[in-house]
């Protein structure tokens, strides 16, 4: 293959439509490799209440299908069906060569060119895109006593609903949009406390374009210093919605500080506070899901890779490789223009010059 593609969420099926419209053959020049057992990437292992207006935002793919075709006017449709289901749409209208489930096991020089080994065999490749995203790598703090707890502690990866946790003393960590919306579910059937290492910023009034460019800007910033790109909301503080209005109208949003350990029955702070519960779910965010690119030693000392390219996509020091849903592209917007100039910029650095419309 000329480029091999990894992932096919919203960065990596951008990806592959702007390599087809650049005139590689699908299967000949250029494929896609997708970990997930149908389309849609992160957002078919959302929780059932997560519906099209309560998301953040899902934007269109290029090639001119519309997700309001495929998912209705429904506000309410669970997200967790709409959105694989217009990728779906979108992966067969388009013809893009994914195929799944594919494992990429890691990706390594080889002769100079980059040998991917899968699950299903050895592909060589000029150059990789990389669109893993961010949901198969969920992180939890190292927290001393963890493995003491006698409870039930899980990730807000592995959360659904908050039947399960009715009539349970829960303890929420996390400071970020999911926290907040699994609290509001989970405090209407169960006591709950929430726990966020700083204190929680709530941006004041409407978010804007602009807002959304700025944080943007800042974490492109840091990626290209080479330093972690952190998360948006980090940078932006949890934008209005419904779920904090409401949380907050109940009086669910009393934040208590980091606990300093977990003890068998519960969680304890330095100044001598306990507080027992059967439950501790870490809405603590994830990481990025580069395992799989480890043996080209891409990262740093400080936990980062330094990246280049007009979006930052490009890995500076192997600009073979880009990385898509990284950073500034870690958003449905970004990812798709992201896909588009990687597209652009990596087939300019293996000298196959191809038009690169935009589009869609």
């Amino acid at each position: 293959m000329e480029v091999v593609v990894i992932g096919a969420g919203q960065a990596g099926l951008s990806a592959a439509y702007y390599l087809k419209e650049a005139g590689l053959r699908p299967d000949r020049d250029f494929t896609v490799l997708d970990h997930a057992p149908g389309p849609g990437g992160a957002w078919q292992y959302r929780w059932p209440s997560l519906t099209l207006s309560t998301v953040n935002g899902v934007h269109d793919l290029p090639g001119g299908l519309r997700l309001a075709d495929s998912a209705g006017s429904d506000g309410d449709v669970r997200a967790a069906e709409a959105v694989p289901r217009y990728f779906g749409t979108v992966e067969q209208a388009l013809a893009l060569p994914v195929h799944r489930p594919v494992d990429v096991l890691r990706v390594a020089d080889h002769a100079g060119r980059l040998r991917i080994e899968t699950d299903r065999g050895l592909i060589s490749a000029r150059g990789v895109i990389n669109a893993t995203g961010t949901w198969e790598a969920p992180h939890v703090p190292q927290i001393p006593g963890a493995a003491l707890f006698r409870g039930r502690q899980l990730h807000a990866h592995d959360y659904r609903t908050a039947a399960g946790f009715a009539g349970q003393r829960v303890i929420i960590v996390g400071g970020g949009i999911s926290a907040v919306q699994i609290l509001e579910e989970i405090s209407r059937v169960a006591p709950t406390t929430w726990v966020t290492r700083r204190p929680p910023e709530f941006h004041s009034g409407a978010f804007t374009p602009e807002d959304g460019r700025a944080a943007v800007a800042r974490v492109e910033a840091r990626v290209r210093a080479g330093l972690p790109p952190g998360s948006l909301v980090s940078v932006t503080g949890l934008p209005p919605s419904e779920a904090i209005r409401v949380a907050r109208a109940r009086g669910v949003l009393e934040r208590q500080p980091m606990f300093s350990r977990i003890t068998e029955t519960g969680v304890a702070w330095d100044d001598g506070r306990e507080l027992a519960a059967e439950v501790i779910l870490w809405a603590t965010g994830f990481g990025n899901a580069l395992a799989h690119l480890a043996p080209l030693g891409l990262e740093n000392a400080q936990g980062g890779i330094r990246m280049a390219g007009r979006l930052a996509t490009q890995v500076a020091s192997d600009p073979r490789l880009h990385l898509v849903g990284y950073g500034p592209s870690a958003s449905t917007i970004g990812a798709g223009r992201a896909g588009r100039a990687a597209v652009a910029e990596l087939l300019a650095y293996l000298g196959l010059p191809r038009q690169v419309r935009e589009t869609g």
